[in-house]
């Protein structure tokens, strides 16, 4: 679509001259940018975008042109993707299992830090990991886990060790030679600092139970995106809560900082362009878009519910608002948002749902199940 024209005013341009019957996802680089240097200027230490959110190439480039320096790479793929479009970027390898293969291509990409949550993933780093490169030190961060507090989306399920186990990882760690430090990750659409600090608090009593003091805490992604009317996120206080925190506890041990968002950089950068297929009966709403394409984490986190409806003439409809069922295109029960959502009370069919902040987790997990999620990419200079 759009091929008379590259850069586009808003969502509602693109809905008025081309009336799109398929998915288009709206990017805008000014808001990337912005979004980018707040967590630059406001973060007490060292940015990494978590690449896997959303790896477009657009992406990398304009969080490099905003001044990023780091990046959190979780496989051979990202790893080689940041090399090509940002070879000065320091990259984090993070994923905490890997395949053996996967960690000989890290070494030869001269990859410097990594974490680590088992006994087992640590003999199958030190086995192939050299204590430096390129004479600089390699880093191994035992990563670790608390019980679930204030998120959407519980990453402990899956990583992370005990902390008894973290202080046994960070003192082996220590005394192979490697740099020693810790990370964690308090989970996803975090809004409460309060996750932040928990997890600081304990980082310090693993460094003291290891006898070790280390080098880097990164205290991992989890930073909100805006997904819900009248309820921005604030990062300043999440951002005054970490440092404020790392300072008490640690003092003048304090380790230097890092994060890794990866929603809360890309998410809100993005718009979901989708189209009303049909209103059953005066009901349900079918859109052309749904849980295998754009909307695949609705299920899991909850709904966007930063929507807006246009006719295809560009124009908002009425205030009057009803509740509705959402389902996507494919032939598939399970392809339905969750609960019900509130939509103008008019609305029909051949009119747009823009989902705005539908910038993580979207465009890389879109799939063509059914024959649909043919999504189209478009760059506007805003999204409203």
């Amino acid at each position: 679509m759009g091929q008379d024209k590259t850069v586009w005013a808003n969502p509602a341009e693109i809905i008025r001259q081309q009336q799109p019957d398929n998915p288009v996802i709206a990017f805008a680089p000014t808001v990337l940018q912005d979004t980018a240097r707040r967590f630059i200027d406001g973060f007490p230490g060292l940015v990494t975008y978590a690449v896997k959110s959303n790896p477009e190439e657009a992406v990398i480039q304009n969080l490099v042109t905003a001044g990023l320096k780091g990046f959190d790479v979780a496989s051979p793929f990202e790893i080689d993707l940041i090399g090509r479009l940002a070879p000065e970027a320091a990259r984090h390898y993070h994923n905490p299992v890997r395949a053996r293969s996967e960690i000989a291509h890290a070494v030869k990409a001269g990859i410097r830090s990594w974490s680590v949550d088992s006994q087992t993933e640590l003999a199958k780093l030190t086995a192939q990991v050299p204590v430096e490169v390129d004479g600089k030190p390699v880093e191994i961060s035992p990563r670790f886990k608390l019980p679930v507090l204030g998120a959407a989306y519980d990453f402990g399920s899956k990583f992370g060790a005990s902390p008894e186990l973290a202080a046994e990882l960070l003192k082996e760690v220590a005394a192979r030679g490697y740099t020693a430090s810790l990370t964690f990750h308090p989970g996803t659409q975090c809004t409460d600092p309060v996750a932040w600090e928990s997890y600081i608090r304990v980082a310090r009593e693993i460094c003291d139970l290891a006898g070790v003091q280390a080098a880097r805490l990164n205290v991992g992604g989890g930073f909100p995106s805006h997904r819900v009317v009248g309820v921005e996120p604030d990062l300043t206080s999440i951002f005054d809560k970490i440092g404020e925190t790392t300072r008490e506890v640690f003092s003048a041990d304090a380790p230097a900082l890092v994060c890794e968002p990866g929603r809360g950089l890309c998410a809100d950068a993005y718009a979901l362009i989708t189209r009303v297929k049909a209103v059953r009966d005066g009901t349900d709403l079918f859109l052309n878009d749904g849980v295998y394409g754009g909307l695949t984490e609705l299920p899991i986190i909850g709904n966007i519910d930063r929507i807006e409806v246009l006719t295809a003439d560009g124009e908002p409809r009425g205030e009057e608002i009803s509740s509705r069922v959402i389902f996507g295109p494919t032939c598939d029960s399970v392809d339905r948002l969750p609960g019900e959502m509130d939509l103008p009370a008019d609305i029909a069919e051949g009119d747009y749902v823009i989902f705005h902040g539908a910038g993580a987790y979207s465009t890389v997990t879109n799939t063509r199940f059914n024959g649909f999620g043919l999504m189209s990419h478009a760059t506007v200079m805003a999204l409203s």
